[in-house]
This record gives structure tokens, sequence and C-alpha cells, in this order.
């Protein structure tokens, strides 16, 4: 004879089974997003010197990252340099421009832009701007322009990629950080030491607004989903403070790793990526166009705080080098930058898991 109370305790019994099992799926999907990217390649690099942003050209597969005074030029898929843009001095940026078939780079050390070919790599002229110490650099295909963002000036050059010239100087608010288009008739750029985006708009060539990105402190990547028009800054403070492209408005900040410079989304995972210079980089789910999560960290190596993204293939591009001890503080010099270990300069080549 079956009793109520015996029915009442198999569904009892069944309940918490069930409940075990969805546990444990959310632990397995866990666990599985631990293990969603890898580092599939080390690149070496040969040279000396100091390296800062990096580009792909998703039509070419080639991977460009500056390195000291040029341009490393890598083929992942031969595993090796092919090439470099030379006398870059001080070079930060690469812009790859597809409607000229150009890139871009800024040189921060003598103030200039160098065009080359993106097919043959040669250079096709040198571009000296007003601006000092251009860093960041974008092209955006709305007005065929390339807007430099410049240090030690506080303003973006404008150079026509028609006339391969400096056309206008935008004033900003104060140091501009990294840039991204929305091809739509918006630039954008964090303004470092004043914690806002600046929105630029490409007809007018004046900034159309600015917003705060409380509690972000201290931004430096900035990447764009133009679909859902959401921003992605990531901050010293470590957070990523996701914002709306149109009213300025902040939808959301999520925890990322230390010592963070760049970020990069990919609109086929709906993923943002934030490199940071501890040796990680922070994987940010867009689930909806208002909610972020964190999906998984995934270990690079220290110092890889910048970062590119092959959109057609998905894989990531971060570099980074091995640094010697820095030397002993003075007075004229209290905090001596350390040199960079020649032969330790390596692009990581971090693969979605199949």
């Amino acid at each position: 004879m079956i009793f109520a109370k015996d029915i009442i305790m198999d569904r009892f019994i069944l309940g918490v089974v069930g409940l075990c099992c969805l546990i444990a799926a959310v632990c397995t999907g866990a666990q599985t997003g631990v293990s969603q990217y890898r580092i599939a390649d080390t690149i070496s690099v040969a040279g000396e010197g100091f390296w800062d942003y990096i580009s792909v050209d998703d039509s070419t597969g080639l991977v460009f990252a500056s390195h000291g005074t040029n341009v490393a030029v890598i083929d992942p898929s031969a595993r090796k340099v092919i090439g470099a843009i030379p006398d870059t001095k001080g070079v930060h940026g690469i812009a790859i421009a597809h409607g000229p078939n150009r890139g871009y780079t800024s040189n921060g050390q003598d103030s200039s832009v160098t065009v080359f070919d993106l097919q043959s790599l040669a250079v096709i002229t040198k571009i000296t701007i007003t601006g000092k110490n251009p860093d960041a650099i974008v092209y955006d295909p709305f007005s065929r322009d390339v807007f430099t963002f410049n240090g030690k000036s506080s303003n973006a050059s404008v150079v026509e990629t028609k006339g391969n010239k400096q056309i206008a100087t935008i004033p900003l608010d104060g140091k501009p950080e990294f840039a991204a288009t929305d091809a739509r008739g918006r630039v954008y750029v964090n303004i470092e030491d004043k914690n806002e985006i600046a929105a630029i708009d490409v007809k007018t060539l004046t900034v159309a607004k600015t917003w705060p990105i409380a509690p972000g402190d201290g931004p430096s990547g900035l990447a764009i989903d133009p679909a859902n028009r959401r921003l992605f800054t990531v901050c010293h403070n470590k957070l990523m403070v996701v914002s709306d492209a149109d009213s300025g408005k902040v939808i959301a900040s999520v925890p990322i790793g230390d010592h963070v410079d760049g970020v990069v989304y990919d609109p086929s995972s709906k993923c943002a990526f934030s490199s940071n210079g501890d040796g990680t980089i922070t994987v940010v789910r867009e689930t909806s166009k208002n909610t972020f999560t964190v999906l998984e960290t995934v270990s690079t190596q220290k110092g890889a705080r910048t970062i590119a993204i092959n959109v057609k293939t998905h894989h990531l591009y971060v570099p980074t080098a091995q640094l010697n001890p820095p030397p002993l503080a003075t007075k004229e010099n209290p905090r001596p930058r350390p040199s960079v270990k020649p032969g330790s300069f390596v692009v990581l080549d971090i693969a979605p898991v199949k």
C-alpha cells in the first residue's frame, strides 16, 4: 500500500535530485566557461624597445604590433614576422583602413602619421601633424578620415585619407586615451584625466557631447557594440563600464583584472575582452543590451595589457615582453622605467576552444 506521505517523500527526493542536477549543470557550465579560450601560439618578435597597441587586418589576417621605432607585421598562420613598417618613432597605434586600402600609424616621438599600403606594406608617405604625441588612432569609414588623439596637446588631429593631409584639430576636455567609431557619424574617445567620454560629430568635427563614466576611474581602452549602441570602457580601478552611445547613460559596471589598457568586442559571441597587465583577459558576455556578466578569466602573460581581435576567426592577439629590474631611483629620476629584455617581445595568439 502506498501512503500519501510516501508520495510526498518521493516527490521531495525527485525535487532534491532535480535541484542537484541543475546545480551540477550550472557548475559544469561555469567550468566549461573557464576553458573557452586558450593560448594557441606564442610568436617571437626580434628587436628591442617597448610596445603599445596592436591591430588586425581582418581581410588578410595579418597582425600589426607596435614595437620601439617600427611596426612588426606578423602572419599568425605562418607563425612569424613577415615585414615591418619602419621609421615610426615612438609608435603607439595602427589604424586599418580598408576603404583606401591603407594603414596609418601614430608616431608619438615626432608627432607624425605614417601611411602604408595594406597589400605591399610599402610606406606611401609620412604626415607631420600639429597635435603633440599622437597616441590612439582610428579610421572612421563614415567620413573616411583618420583621427589621432594627442596626449600632450589634449586634442584630436583629423587626417584626410584622400589627400593625406591634416584638415582639422578638435580641442578636447583633457588627456585622450583610446577611441572607437560607430561608423555612423560618431567617434568616441575616453578622456583619462576627467573620467569621461567625448563623442565627436565627424560631420562638424566638433565634440557633440561628453558624459561621466562613474564609477569608472582612469579610463584607457574603449570598444563598441554598434548594433546595441553600447560602449565598453576599461578603467584603472579594475572596472569595465558600459554606457549608452547615444544618451551617455551608464548601464552597468563589471569587475576586471588589474593594469588594464585595452578592450575589444566580438559581435558574434557578444563578448567584450579586457586585456589586463596582470596576465589575464577578462571575458564579459553581453547577455542582453542591458545585462553584462563576467564569463571567465583567461591566463595570458604579465604585461599583456593591449589587445586586438580578428572578428572573422575570433582569435585574440596580445603583445608583451619581459622587463629588466628598474635602475635605482635618483633625485632627477625618482621613478625610473625598467628596460625591455632584448629578444623577449612576443605576441600571444589566443584562440577559442573548439
